[in-house]
């Protein structure tokens, strides 16, 4: 085989500035309550690394705290407050960047809700609500981000899926909507290859985030999710952020349609274990 030279794409960026020049959409990028939950984790790291960062998310002043996180580091971010379960609300957000800053290359989409039952059991407006929010919102965002992404030549979608989609337990609508995101991610990632436009998905596995301790979890149960993974750490949204920060960055310009779990090995280990 003929030895050839190739270009490194990310070899002319600074260190610690792998998306420098780009603008980023996070939406969920508030957290509930104090902490740091996936969305806030992501766009403090893509500012860190060179974005300037719309945080948007239903709630202004949660959003607000992550932006203020990223002005005292010296990076850029400005706040958007949208229900993105309605379509005009996500035109207004793309809208928004593009006024702000002129383009838009980076979109994460973190928005979601947890919802247990079997599909005998629970309410047909909650499976709907679960369905919407954790589905329709990815649709939404995306249906207003992608024309102003294949303007700009390109860009980058993350997608926030679960390993409850691949391992069900007890969560039916939460498990079914996960599992559409991923087929939803694959879908688009076909759909928009040939507009330079990346799209990939996370499926976090038991992370402690704000979400999560404003359910009340009691210290025993953070042990056992603890335990679960075969690495026996516990995960946080700054996991799911770096992981973000590598999907959306020029490193992972060969990857699209790409189902990345971060779990710490606990979707692989054995149920008896």
């Amino acid at each position: 085989m003929t030895e050839t030279t190739v270009t490194d794409p990310a070899a002319a960026l600074p260190a610690g500035r792998r998306l420098e020049g780009k603008v980023a959409i996070v939406t969920g990028g508030g957290s509930r309550g104090p902490g740091i939950g996936t969305g806030r984790a992501a766009a403090v790291l893509f500012a860190r690394n060179g974005a300037r960062v719309l945080v948007v998310d239903r709630d202004e002043a949660a959003a607000k705290v992550t932006a203020d996180m990223i002005a005292e580091e010296g990076g850029e971010a400005a706040t958007f407050a949208a229900d993105l379960t309605s379509p005009d609300d996500c035109t207004a957000m793309a809208a928004a960047a593009v006024s702000r800053w002129g383009r838009i290359d980076i979109l994460d989409n973190n928005v979601g809700t947890e919802g247990a039952g079997t599909i005998l059991d629970v309410d047909p407006a909650f499976w709907d609500r679960v369905i919407q929010v954790n589905v329709t919102t990815i649709v939404n965002a995306s249906r207003a981000v992608i024309p102003v992404m294949a303007q700009g030549g390109g860009g980058a979608i993350v997608n926030l899926s679960s390993i409850s989609a691949t391992r069900p337990r007890g969560l039916t609508p939460y498990t079914a909507a996960k599992g559409a995101v991923i087929a939803l991610t694959r879908a688009m990632a076909i759909d928009h290859a040939g507009q330079g436009i990346r799209v990939n998905v996370i499926a976090p596995g038991p992370i402690y985030t704000p979400m999560v301790s404003s359910e009340g979890m009691d210290p025993e149960l953070r042990e056992r999710r603890r335990k679960a993974s075969p690495l026996a750490l516990e995960g946080t949204g700054w996991d799911v952020g770096y992981a973000a920060l590598y999907l959306c960055s020029d490193e992972a310009r060969y990857l699209t349609g790409v189902l990345l779990p971060v779990d710490g090995g606990t979707s692989i280990r054995s149920p008896d274990r």
